[in-house]
């Protein structure tokens, strides 16, 4: 399996995040990144590769999700808060106010001119600081994605994109829960446009994949499946229920098996048969899974209790479904444990693919 690691993803470093009501330092850290690669790097499964995509195409993959006035406001952000006080330099950009829901009769129709309205408009919470280089690292990170995607098409089983910031719950035009663009997103649009006509995004991170719902909730040519903490009591509390089936086109290609906190391996393993079993009764021709390892049991911002073996059982099930499979990089934050984790899972795959 090729790897596609982000050689840029250290120059998005937070400080500190909103956590549940208080500044605490940033969980999303660079050394998430840095333990995986090493452990891919000892048990090895195959090339490792920096991703070599040119700028037109990669805007262009990136324009096939996100919104352009979203990923213009991301690419200037970072000068424009600079730009409101030298001060600002010091510390990272986080969003304080936000609209709410059109029907409360707040519009988000018009792009307001203050940037801290900008900011909050384009974003769902307080916990994912923004500073100087949090779009490039974002936008190397969708590079890897569609590296990882051209593997798969040129014939590879599959390819990981090894990235962060992570990405699956930042929706078409917002950022939040430490994403900013979508990557598992990305890979399955540009499956779609390389000509696959049913792609499936099957979400194995604790929390729900917001963004990837939102970004295909009215089409039916993408199956998101997500096994996620009851969004009744995790984050990010507003999506992720089981009655969200989708909408309009959509409707039935949305499946949502959320789980209570404590969950165990074998009630989660049954989510999973459950899923790979929408994904075959879809007749997908290729899966793209959003590689979240924060179910893992000693998690700091999770509640399932997998244990570090469990991940090879979790590799060898998503391989049984007998796909080419693009892997993104997510959650995790357990992070002297997710190198292991994750490559207990790929290792898992690999020899069962």
């Amino acid at each position: 399996m090729k790897t596609f690691h982000n050689p840029l993803h250290a120059l998005h470093q937070g400080r500190e995040e909103m956590f549940r009501g208080r500044m605490v330092p940033c969980h999303e850290v660079p050394a998430r990144l840095d333990y995986v690669l090493a452990e891919l790097q000892r048990r090895s499964q195959g090339e490792l590769f920096t991703p070599e995509v040119d700028d037109a195409a990669l805007d262009a993959a990136i324009a096939r999700v996100h919104a352009e006035r979203y990923t213009r406001f991301l690419a200037g952000a970072w000068d424009e808060w600079v730009a409101m006080d030298p001060a600002n330099a010091q510390r990272d950009a986080l969003p304080s106010v936000w609209p709410l829901p059109n029907r409360h009769g707040f519009r988000n129709d018009v792009l307001p001119a203050n940037f801290a309205a900008r900011l909050g408009l384009f974003s769902f919470d307080s916990g994912s600081p923004l500073m100087a280089g949090t779009w490039a690292a974002a936008r190397m990170g969708a590079a890897c994605a569609v590296a990882a995607t051209r593997s798969v098409l040129a014939g590879d089983r599959a390819a990981f994109a090894l990235t962060r910031p992570p990405g699956h719950h930042a929706g078409p035009d917002f950022f939040g829960g430490y994403c900013f663009l979508n990557n598992a997103a990305i890979a399955a649009q540009a499956l779609r446009d390389a000509g696959m006509t049913r792609v499936a995004v099957l979400d194995v991170d604790y929390h729900h994949g917001n963004g990837t719902q939102t970004i295909f909730y009215e089409r039916a040519d993408v199956l998101t499946v997500s096994i996620h903490g009851d969004p009744s009591t995790e984050y990010p509390f507003f999506l992720g229920h089981a009655d969200e089936r989708g909408d309009g086109a959509g409707v039935g290609f949305n499946l949502n098996l959320p789980l209570p906190r404590g969950t165990g391996f074998k009630d989660w393993c049954a989510a999973l048969e459950r899923a790979l079993d929408a994904v075959e009764a879809f007749d997908a021709q290729a899966l793209v899974v959003p590689m979240g390892l924060d179910t893992f049991e000693g998690d700091p911002i999770s509640g399932f209790t997998l244990g570090s073996g469990d991940y090879d059982t979790v590799g060898r099930m998503l391989a049984a479904a007998g796909l080419p499979t693009v892997f993104t990089f997510e959650g995790g934050y357990a992070v002297a444990e997710v190198g292991t984790n994750a490559v207990n899972l790929l290792e898992g795959f690999c020899r069962s693919a």
